[in-house]
């Protein structure tokens, strides 16, 4: 009986001791999921760092991986082109000795291994050639590829690329005469006995940024800008060696595969070409001594018209403010000028054919200008030019290039010696009539190219105004505000070295002369030595 009672006692001790373990184990389980629940938002915040702690170590380790490689290739080039000389050397000593100048007369039971060794050694150096060919591609390739990496890049506000360019250059000048200005001359003021000085500056620096953007009806839109430090001096102390910073050109361009339209403050694209200096990048060098030029906000259209492979036909058209020259009549609030008081823009037009001479491009083209101008009282004078230029490859290393123009009134695209007009009279009166200045001139350049990192670059320009109007003026004219120019010439010598492409060393030689009414003519000279690094 005793042991038939303990049965079921044991039974029921064992399921009670069966169900408070089930109850404790839901308990804690119930507790891990809440705890896990409570930390999974933690766990995930952990996992993205870890991850994103990897990819930072992974693109770590690529780049030394990758400079790894590139040593390696490096070595292996080396060695192969050891190897590469070893086997052309005995090859080359075979082929230059005398008896293999003709052909061969051993008798048939000669040693037939040697005539089999010239080929196996040609298939072994041609095999060596590609071999070192291939290295040197994926040597160059992944040399690019490290030093995209290591390049820090420019970051804008948009998604476009941004691209960021300009040159640091230094300027030392030795000057001789009087001039309109010391560093970047224009034109002769003055006699030359007893003057002369030396400086240096290094406000015609630039800086430039070009951003690319999206693709538009088909276009592809661009935009450009470009400024220095030559927009004057501060009234501080040593203000000449603080230039003001000053825009030069900032445009917009939308490019079609044949047609692009350009709005912004950009070149004169009628009179695309200037002499190549270093010594005068603040103006283009023989400004008012044969080469018009302006950095004027225009609209223009341009469309190409493809002749051949290596023949086209471009033509360019627009409108642009309508400048005369003038200094500005006050230095924070704008005022019309002339041009613009005629309510209307200038207006140009230019035509080039563009073929394929001796392997080089060859360029002539043809331009017209043309300006309404209001000088006060309902004075109105039409200005105008017609120009010429040429770009011409004489040989493989020498190019000559040039403009020639014929105008009236044209100070502000550079011509005329900055005077656009002649008064017969008093200019103060409202009664004194005004007439425009005719002019004549042009400049030719030659370059030689000695290497492709040395060049000489030789040039002369000239700038004519009528002398018998400006002669007709003067005895009219009751009060002379300035000497009144009839002739500036000018001249130039220099070369540029670029040992690398980011460097480059100039000196230049510059002479003007510059004759006033009266058979008086005065000269300048300045020699240049120029350092610039270009980023």
């Amino acid at each position: 009986m005793k042991q038939g009672k303990s049965l079921p006692d044991w039974m029921r001790r064992s399921c009670l001791a069966g169900v408070l373990l089930l109850l404790g184990s839901v308990s804690g389980w119930s507790q891990e999921s809440s705890s896990a629940a409570a930390s999974s938002q933690n766990d995930s915040t952990a996992a993205a760092i870890h991850e994103l702690q990897q990819e930072v170590k992974e693109l770590r380790s690529a780049m030394v991986e990758m400079r790894s490689e590139t040593e390696q290739y490096r070595a292996e080039n080396a060695a192969l082109r050891r190897e590469l000389h070893g086997a052309r050397s005995p090859s080359e000593a075979v082929l230059r000795s005398p008896q293999n100048s003709y052909p061969s007369t051993a008798p048939a039971d000669s040693d037939p291994p040697a005539a089999q060794a010239a080929p196996a050694k040609a298939d072994q150096t041609a095999s060596l050639e590609t071999r070192v060919g291939a290295l040197e591609e994926s040597t160059q390739l992944t040399n690019s590829k490290v030093d995209d990496q290591y390049q820090t890049k420019v970051e804008s506000a948009s998604k476009y690329r941004l691209r960021l360019s300009g040159i640091v250059l230094l300027n030392l000048f030795n000057s001789h005469g009087q001039t309109d200005n010391l560093d970047v001359p224009s034109y002769v003021t003055g006699p030359s006995t007893g003057t002369g000085s030396f400086g240096a500056t290094m406000r015609q620096s630039e800086i430039g940024l070009e951003v690319f953007g999206p693709t538009l009806a088909g276009a592809k839109t661009s935009g450009s800008l470009q400024a220095d430090f030559s927009g004057g001096f501060p009234s501080t102390w040593n203000g000449v060696d603080s230039g003001i910073f000053r825009l030069r050109t900032a445009s917009a361009r939308m490019d079609w595969t044949n047609t692009s339209v350009v709005v912004g403050q950009d070149n004169a694209f009628f009179s695309p070409l200037s002499p190549t200096s270093f010594a005068s990048l603040a103006v283009p060098a023989l400004n008012y001594a044969g080469n018009l030029w302006a950095w004027t906000p225009q609209v223009r259209l341009e469309h190409r018209f493809q002749l051949s492979e290596d023949q086209s036909i471009t033509i360019q058209g627009g409108i642009l403010d309508n400048l005369v020259g003038e200094f500005p009549a006050n230095s924070y609030f704008r005022q019309p000028g002339p041009g613009e008081l005629s309510r209307q823009p200038a207006y140009a037009l230019r035509t080039a054919w563009t073929s394929s001479f001796r392997g080089q491009p060859i360029t002539f083209g043809a331009a017209g200008y043309y300006s309404r101008q209001d000088w006060s009282s309902e004075h109105y004078v039409d200005g105008w030019a017609g120009m010429v230029d040429w770009q011409i490859p004489l040989a493989s290393r020498l190019l000559f290039t040039g403009e020639f123009y014929r105008g009236r009134a044209i100070g502000g695209i550079g011509g005329d010696i900055s005077q656009s007009v002649v008064y017969d009279g008093n200019p103060s009166l409202p009664t004194t009539a005004v007439r425009g200045l005719d002019t004549i001139g042009g400049w030719s350049q030659l370059k030689f190219k000695a290497t492709n990192t040395l060049e000489f670059n030789a040039a002369v320009g000239l700038d004519n105004p009528t002398a018998a109007e400006v002669r007709g003026a003067a005895v009219s004219q009751t009060y002379l505000f300035s000497p009144l120019f009839v002739q500036n010439r000018g001249a130039l010598v220099n070369f540029v070295f670029r040992p690398r492409s980011s460097l480059l060393f100039s000196g230049e030689y510059g002479r003007l002369r510059t004759s006033q009414l009266y058979d008086v003519s005065n000269s300048a000279d300045q020699i240049s030595l120029i350092m610039g690094i270009l980023f």
